[in-house]
Protein backbone atom coordinates (compact mmCIF):
# COMPACT_ATOMS: atom_id res chain seq x y z
CA UNK A 1 0.00 0.00 0.00
CA UNK A 2 3.00 2.24 0.41
CA UNK A 3 3.34 2.22 -3.37
CA UNK A 4 -0.22 3.50 -3.80
CA UNK A 5 0.24 6.21 -1.18
CA UNK A 6 3.37 7.30 -3.04
CA UNK A 7 1.36 7.38 -6.28
CA UNK A 8 -1.32 9.47 -4.55
CA UNK A 9 1.23 11.99 -3.30
CA UNK A 10 2.77 12.27 -6.78
CA UNK A 11 -0.67 12.74 -8.30
CA UNK A 12 -1.51 15.53 -5.87
CA UNK A 13 1.70 17.28 -6.81
CA UNK A 14 1.00 16.98 -10.55
CA UNK A 15 -2.61 18.15 -10.22
CA UNK A 16 -1.39 21.39 -8.62
CA UNK A 17 0.47 22.28 -11.82
CA UNK A 18 -1.18 23.72 -14.96
CA UNK A 19 -2.53 20.86 -17.05
CA UNK A 20 -4.77 20.57 -20.04
CA UNK A 21 -7.63 18.14 -20.44
CA UNK A 22 -5.71 15.64 -22.56
CA UNK A 23 -2.88 15.45 -19.97
CA UNK A 24 -5.34 14.75 -17.15
CA UNK A 25 -7.07 12.09 -19.19
CA UNK A 26 -3.71 10.46 -19.87
CA UNK A 27 -3.03 10.37 -16.10
CA UNK A 28 -6.43 8.80 -15.61
CA UNK A 29 -5.60 6.13 -18.18
CA UNK A 30 -2.21 5.44 -16.58
CA UNK A 31 -3.90 4.80 -13.23
CA UNK A 32 -7.15 3.08 -14.13
CA UNK A 33 -6.59 1.70 -17.60
CA UNK A 34 -6.41 -2.05 -18.29
CA UNK A 35 -2.72 -2.10 -17.37
CA UNK A 36 -2.79 0.97 -15.12
CA UNK A 37 -1.05 1.24 -11.75
CA UNK A 38 -4.24 0.93 -9.70
CA UNK A 39 -5.64 -1.83 -11.90
CA UNK A 40 -2.44 -3.84 -11.44
CA UNK A 41 -2.80 -3.60 -7.63
CA UNK A 42 -6.26 -5.19 -7.84
CA UNK A 43 -4.70 -8.10 -9.74
CA UNK A 44 -2.39 -8.75 -6.73
CA UNK A 45 -5.27 -9.40 -4.31
CA UNK A 46 -5.31 -13.09 -5.11
CA UNK A 47 -1.62 -13.44 -4.13
CA UNK A 48 -2.02 -11.85 -0.70
CA UNK A 49 -2.51 -13.95 2.43
CA UNK A 50 -6.15 -14.44 3.31
CA UNK A 51 -5.75 -12.72 6.68
CA UNK A 52 -4.43 -9.55 5.01
CA UNK A 53 -6.57 -9.67 1.87
CA UNK A 54 -9.66 -7.93 3.26
CA UNK A 55 -7.70 -5.05 4.76
CA UNK A 56 -5.64 -4.63 1.57
CA UNK A 57 -8.73 -4.58 -0.67
CA UNK A 58 -10.53 -2.08 1.59
CA UNK A 59 -7.58 0.34 1.64
CA UNK A 60 -7.10 -0.10 -2.10
CA UNK A 61 -10.71 0.87 -2.80
CA UNK A 62 -10.42 3.93 -0.56
CA UNK A 63 -7.29 5.13 -2.36
CA UNK A 64 -8.88 4.37 -5.75
CA UNK A 65 -11.92 6.49 -4.88
CA UNK A 66 -9.74 9.32 -3.62
CA UNK A 67 -7.65 9.30 -6.80
CA UNK A 68 -10.75 9.28 -9.02
CA UNK A 69 -12.29 12.15 -7.08
CA UNK A 70 -9.11 14.21 -7.37
CA UNK A 71 -8.94 13.64 -11.12
CA UNK A 72 -12.65 14.43 -11.63
CA UNK A 73 -12.31 17.65 -9.67
CA UNK A 74 -9.34 18.65 -11.82
CA UNK A 75 -11.25 17.88 -15.01
CA UNK A 76 -14.15 20.10 -13.91
CA UNK A 77 -11.74 22.90 -13.01
CA UNK A 78 -10.12 22.70 -16.48
CA UNK A 79 -13.53 22.71 -18.25
CA UNK A 80 -14.69 25.72 -16.24
CA UNK A 81 -11.46 27.57 -17.06
CA UNK A 82 -11.88 26.81 -20.77
CA UNK A 83 -15.44 28.17 -20.69
CA UNK A 84 -14.30 31.29 -18.84
CA UNK A 85 -11.53 31.94 -21.37
CA UNK A 86 -13.93 31.34 -24.25
CA UNK A 87 -16.45 33.80 -22.85
CA UNK A 88 -13.74 36.44 -22.48
CA UNK A 89 -12.58 35.98 -26.06
CA UNK A 90 -16.06 35.79 -27.60
CA UNK A 91 -17.75 38.85 -26.17
CA UNK A 92 -20.75 40.27 -28.06
CA UNK A 93 -20.35 43.85 -29.17
CA UNK A 94 -23.85 45.31 -28.79
CA UNK A 95 -22.74 48.50 -30.55
CA UNK A 96 -22.44 46.67 -33.88
CA UNK A 97 -25.31 47.19 -36.37
CA UNK A 98 -27.85 44.38 -36.58
CA UNK A 99 -27.47 41.72 -39.21
CA UNK A 100 -29.63 42.22 -42.32
CA UNK A 101 -32.98 40.39 -42.21
CA UNK A 102 -34.94 39.80 -45.37
CA UNK A 103 -38.55 38.63 -45.18
CA UNK A 104 -40.08 37.08 -48.27
CA UNK A 105 -43.19 38.40 -49.98
CA UNK A 106 -46.14 36.77 -51.68
CA UNK A 107 -45.83 36.84 -55.47
CA UNK A 108 -48.60 38.86 -57.21
CA UNK A 109 -49.68 35.75 -59.16
CA UNK A 110 -50.02 33.68 -55.98
CA UNK A 111 -51.91 36.54 -54.35
CA UNK A 112 -54.25 36.89 -57.34
CA UNK A 113 -54.99 33.14 -57.34
CA UNK A 114 -55.91 33.34 -53.66
CA UNK A 115 -58.14 36.36 -54.30
CA UNK A 116 -59.93 34.66 -57.20
CA UNK A 117 -60.44 31.46 -55.21
CA UNK A 118 -61.78 33.42 -52.25
CA UNK A 119 -64.29 35.37 -54.35
CA UNK A 120 -65.68 32.34 -56.19
CA UNK A 121 -65.86 30.29 -53.00
CA UNK A 122 -68.27 32.92 -51.65
CA UNK A 123 -70.79 31.92 -54.33
CA UNK A 124 -70.41 28.16 -54.02
CA UNK A 125 -67.52 27.24 -56.33
CA UNK A 126 -64.99 24.63 -55.23
CA UNK A 127 -61.37 24.53 -56.41
CA UNK A 128 -60.15 21.61 -58.55
CA UNK A 129 -56.63 20.87 -59.80
CA UNK A 130 -55.07 18.75 -62.52
CA UNK A 131 -51.62 17.80 -63.89
CA UNK A 132 -49.55 20.08 -66.13
CA UNK A 133 -48.79 17.15 -68.46
CA UNK A 134 -52.02 16.15 -70.16
CA UNK A 135 -53.34 13.73 -72.73
CA UNK A 136 -54.34 14.92 -76.18
CA UNK A 137 -57.86 13.66 -75.47
CA UNK A 138 -58.44 15.73 -72.32
CA UNK A 139 -56.80 18.85 -73.77
CA UNK A 140 -58.40 18.82 -77.24
CA UNK A 141 -60.67 15.95 -78.33
CA UNK A 142 -62.95 15.88 -75.29
CA UNK A 143 -63.28 19.67 -75.58
CA UNK A 144 -64.66 19.43 -79.11
CA UNK A 145 -61.43 20.61 -80.72
CA UNK A 146 -60.90 18.61 -83.96
CA UNK A 147 -57.53 17.45 -85.25
CA UNK A 148 -57.35 20.13 -87.94
CA UNK A 149 -57.86 22.97 -85.43
CA UNK A 150 -55.05 25.61 -85.40
CA UNK A 151 -54.58 25.20 -81.63
CA UNK A 152 -53.11 21.77 -82.31
CA UNK A 153 -50.30 23.20 -84.42
CA UNK A 154 -46.75 22.47 -83.21
CA UNK A 155 -46.07 26.22 -83.17
CA UNK A 156 -48.73 26.71 -80.48
CA UNK A 157 -48.52 23.53 -78.40
CA UNK A 158 -45.62 21.86 -76.57
CA UNK A 159 -45.93 18.17 -77.48
CA UNK A 160 -43.93 15.62 -75.49
CA UNK A 161 -43.90 12.73 -77.97
CA UNK A 162 -43.82 12.22 -81.72
CA UNK A 163 -47.35 10.81 -81.80
CA UNK A 164 -48.68 14.00 -80.17
CA UNK A 165 -50.47 12.01 -77.48
CA UNK A 166 -48.87 13.78 -74.49
CA UNK A 167 -48.47 17.54 -74.13
CA UNK A 168 -48.15 20.46 -71.74
CA UNK A 169 -51.72 21.63 -71.28
CA UNK A 170 -52.59 24.74 -73.27
CA UNK A 171 -55.40 25.72 -70.88
CA UNK A 172 -56.86 24.49 -67.59
CA UNK A 173 -60.04 23.26 -69.31
CA UNK A 174 -58.83 19.61 -69.08
CA UNK A 175 -59.55 19.87 -65.35
CA UNK A 176 -63.22 20.31 -66.29
CA UNK A 177 -63.08 17.07 -68.28
CA UNK A 178 -61.37 15.19 -65.43
CA UNK A 179 -63.91 16.49 -62.90
CA UNK A 180 -66.94 15.56 -65.01
CA UNK A 181 -65.55 12.10 -65.82
CA UNK A 182 -65.00 11.17 -62.17
CA UNK A 183 -68.24 12.64 -60.72
CA UNK A 184 -71.86 13.19 -61.58
CA UNK A 185 -73.59 16.57 -62.09
CA UNK A 186 -74.17 19.15 -60.78
CA UNK A 187 -70.70 20.70 -61.03
CA UNK A 188 -69.61 24.11 -59.81
CA UNK A 189 -65.84 24.46 -59.91
CA UNK A 190 -62.93 26.72 -60.75
CA UNK A 191 -59.55 25.36 -61.87
CA UNK A 192 -56.57 27.72 -61.47
CA UNK A 193 -53.12 26.62 -62.60
CA UNK A 194 -50.16 26.83 -64.97
CA UNK A 195 -50.62 26.53 -68.73
CA UNK A 196 -48.17 26.44 -71.65
CA UNK A 197 -48.10 27.81 -75.18
CA UNK A 198 -45.29 28.53 -77.61
CA UNK A 199 -45.43 32.31 -77.37
CA UNK A 200 -43.24 34.99 -75.77
CA UNK A 201 -43.35 38.80 -75.80
CA UNK A 202 -44.27 41.70 -73.51
CA UNK A 203 -47.80 40.37 -72.92
CA UNK A 204 -47.28 36.63 -73.55
CA UNK A 205 -45.09 33.98 -71.94
CA UNK A 206 -44.46 30.29 -72.73
CA UNK A 207 -45.73 29.48 -69.25
CA UNK A 208 -48.60 31.48 -67.77
CA UNK A 209 -51.55 31.06 -65.41
CA UNK A 210 -55.23 30.63 -66.15
CA UNK A 211 -58.38 29.94 -64.20
CA UNK A 212 -61.30 28.04 -65.70
CA UNK A 213 -64.81 28.10 -64.32
CA UNK A 214 -67.57 25.53 -64.87
CA UNK A 215 -71.17 25.38 -63.68
CA UNK A 216 -73.30 22.44 -64.84
CA UNK A 217 -76.83 21.94 -63.54
CA UNK A 218 -80.43 21.86 -64.70
CA UNK A 219 -81.85 25.02 -66.34
CA UNK A 220 -78.57 27.00 -66.37
CA UNK A 221 -78.52 29.85 -68.91
CA UNK A 222 -76.52 32.88 -70.10
CA UNK A 223 -78.19 35.04 -67.46
CA UNK A 224 -76.54 32.96 -64.72
CA UNK A 225 -73.19 33.34 -66.51
CA UNK A 226 -73.52 37.11 -66.77
CA UNK A 227 -74.54 37.46 -63.11
CA UNK A 228 -71.61 35.30 -61.96
CA UNK A 229 -69.02 37.26 -63.97
CA UNK A 230 -70.50 40.63 -63.04
CA UNK A 231 -70.20 39.70 -59.36
CA UNK A 232 -66.63 38.46 -59.77
CA UNK A 233 -65.36 41.50 -61.68
CA UNK A 234 -66.83 43.96 -59.17
CA UNK A 235 -65.39 42.03 -56.23
CA UNK A 236 -61.96 41.53 -57.79
CA UNK A 237 -61.46 45.16 -58.81
CA UNK A 238 -63.25 46.36 -55.66
CA UNK A 239 -65.87 48.42 -57.53
CA UNK A 240 -69.52 49.16 -56.72
CA UNK A 241 -70.44 49.35 -60.41
CA UNK A 242 -68.88 47.94 -63.53
CA UNK A 243 -69.50 48.44 -67.24
CA UNK A 244 -69.52 45.02 -68.85
CA UNK A 245 -70.56 43.71 -72.27
CA UNK A 246 -70.69 40.33 -74.00
CA UNK A 247 -69.24 40.33 -77.53
CA UNK A 248 -70.00 37.34 -79.82
CA UNK A 249 -67.01 35.05 -80.35
CA UNK A 250 -66.18 31.40 -81.03
CA UNK A 251 -64.64 28.64 -78.89
CA UNK A 252 -64.87 24.97 -79.88
CA UNK A 253 -66.08 23.94 -76.42
CA UNK A 254 -68.85 26.52 -75.93
CA UNK A 255 -71.91 27.50 -77.96
CA UNK A 256 -72.87 30.30 -77.94
CA UNK A 257 -69.52 31.86 -77.07
CA UNK A 258 -68.59 35.38 -76.02
CA UNK A 259 -65.70 37.63 -75.14
CA UNK A 260 -66.28 39.77 -72.06
CA UNK A 261 -65.21 43.43 -72.19
CA UNK A 262 -65.14 45.89 -69.30
CA UNK A 263 -65.18 49.67 -69.47
CA UNK A 264 -62.10 51.71 -68.64
CA UNK A 265 -60.43 55.05 -69.22
CA UNK A 266 -56.87 56.35 -69.12
CA UNK A 267 -55.88 58.74 -66.33
CA UNK A 268 -52.31 59.99 -66.00
CA UNK A 269 -51.10 57.14 -68.16
CA UNK A 270 -52.84 54.50 -66.07
CA UNK A 271 -55.84 52.27 -66.81
CA UNK A 272 -58.80 53.01 -64.54
CA UNK A 273 -61.24 50.09 -64.55
CA UNK A 274 -64.97 50.75 -64.37
CA UNK A 275 -65.02 54.23 -65.90
CA UNK A 276 -64.89 55.76 -69.37
CA UNK A 277 -66.08 54.74 -72.83
CA UNK A 278 -63.18 52.50 -73.85
CA UNK A 279 -63.43 48.73 -73.72
CA UNK A 280 -60.92 46.13 -72.53
CA UNK A 281 -61.20 42.41 -73.23
CA UNK A 282 -60.81 40.45 -70.02
CA UNK A 283 -62.01 36.87 -70.53
CA UNK A 284 -63.80 34.35 -72.73
CA UNK A 285 -66.93 32.41 -71.87
CA UNK A 286 -70.03 30.66 -73.16
CA UNK A 287 -72.51 27.86 -72.70
CA UNK A 288 -70.86 24.43 -72.61
CA UNK A 289 -71.12 22.76 -76.02
CA UNK A 290 -73.42 19.68 -76.04
CA UNK A 291 -70.60 17.63 -77.59
CA UNK A 292 -68.42 18.29 -74.56
CA UNK A 293 -71.18 17.04 -72.26
CA UNK A 294 -71.65 13.93 -74.38
CA UNK A 295 -67.90 13.21 -74.24
CA UNK A 296 -68.08 13.06 -70.43
CA UNK A 297 -71.32 11.02 -70.34
CA UNK A 298 -73.55 13.92 -69.26
CA UNK A 299 -76.96 14.16 -70.93
CA UNK A 300 -77.14 17.62 -72.62
CA UNK A 301 -80.95 17.39 -72.65
CA UNK A 302 -81.14 17.20 -68.83
CA UNK A 303 -78.12 19.36 -67.98
CA UNK A 304 -76.75 22.61 -69.31
CA UNK A 305 -74.04 24.89 -68.04
CA UNK A 306 -71.59 27.67 -68.67
CA UNK A 307 -67.81 27.87 -68.68
CA UNK A 308 -65.36 30.75 -68.61
CA UNK A 309 -61.61 31.22 -68.70
CA UNK A 310 -59.34 34.13 -67.88
CA UNK A 311 -55.63 34.86 -67.60
CA UNK A 312 -54.53 35.23 -63.99
CA UNK A 313 -51.34 37.08 -64.95
CA UNK A 314 -53.35 39.55 -67.02
CA UNK A 315 -55.74 40.20 -64.14
CA UNK A 316 -52.79 40.82 -61.81
CA UNK A 317 -51.24 43.24 -64.32
CA UNK A 318 -54.49 45.20 -64.60
CA UNK A 319 -55.18 45.40 -60.88
CA UNK A 320 -51.67 46.15 -59.66
CA UNK A 321 -50.30 48.29 -62.51
CA UNK A 322 -47.71 45.84 -63.85
CA UNK A 323 -46.88 46.57 -67.49
CA UNK A 324 -44.61 43.67 -68.50
CA UNK A 325 -45.64 40.03 -68.15
CA UNK A 326 -42.04 38.81 -68.35
CA UNK A 327 -41.23 40.45 -65.01
CA UNK A 328 -43.42 37.84 -63.29
CA UNK A 329 -40.83 35.17 -64.08
CA UNK A 330 -37.52 37.07 -63.82
CA UNK A 331 -36.92 36.11 -60.16
CA UNK A 332 -35.84 39.69 -59.41
CA UNK A 333 -36.12 40.28 -55.66
CA UNK A 334 -36.23 44.05 -56.13
CA UNK A 335 -39.31 43.67 -58.34
CA UNK A 336 -40.93 41.27 -55.89
CA UNK A 337 -40.14 43.57 -52.99
CA UNK A 338 -42.07 46.34 -54.78
CA UNK A 339 -45.04 44.40 -56.18
CA UNK A 340 -45.18 41.52 -53.66
CA UNK A 341 -47.43 41.30 -50.62
CA UNK A 342 -46.39 41.06 -47.00
CA UNK A 343 -47.81 37.73 -45.72
CA UNK A 344 -48.35 39.21 -42.26
CA UNK A 345 -50.35 42.19 -43.53
CA UNK A 346 -52.73 40.54 -46.03
CA UNK A 347 -56.29 40.50 -44.63
CA UNK A 348 -58.21 37.23 -44.82
CA UNK A 349 -60.95 38.69 -47.00
CA UNK A 350 -58.43 40.18 -49.49
CA UNK A 351 -60.04 43.62 -49.42
CA UNK A 352 -57.84 46.69 -48.99
CA UNK A 353 -54.66 44.73 -49.70
CA UNK A 354 -51.34 46.20 -48.59
CA UNK A 355 -47.87 45.85 -50.08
Amino acid sequence: MSDLKKIKDELLLKLKSKLNLSEVNQMKSDLFGKNGLVSSQFKKIGTIAETERKKFASELNVIKDELQDLINVKIKEIEKEEIREKLQKEKIDITLPERPFVRGKIHPVSQTIDEISSIFSEIGFSVEEGPDVESEYNNFTALNTPKNHPARDMHDTFYLDEKKERLLRTHTSPVQIRTMLKDKPPFKIIAPGRTYRSDSDQTHAPMFHQVEGLHIDKDINMGHLKGCLNYFIKEFFELDKIKMRFRPSHFPFTEPSAEVDIGYEMKDGKIVIGEGDQWLEILGCGMVHPNVLRNVKVDPIKFQGYAFGMGIDRLAMLKYGINDLRAFFDCDYRWLNHFGFDPLDVPTNYRGLSR
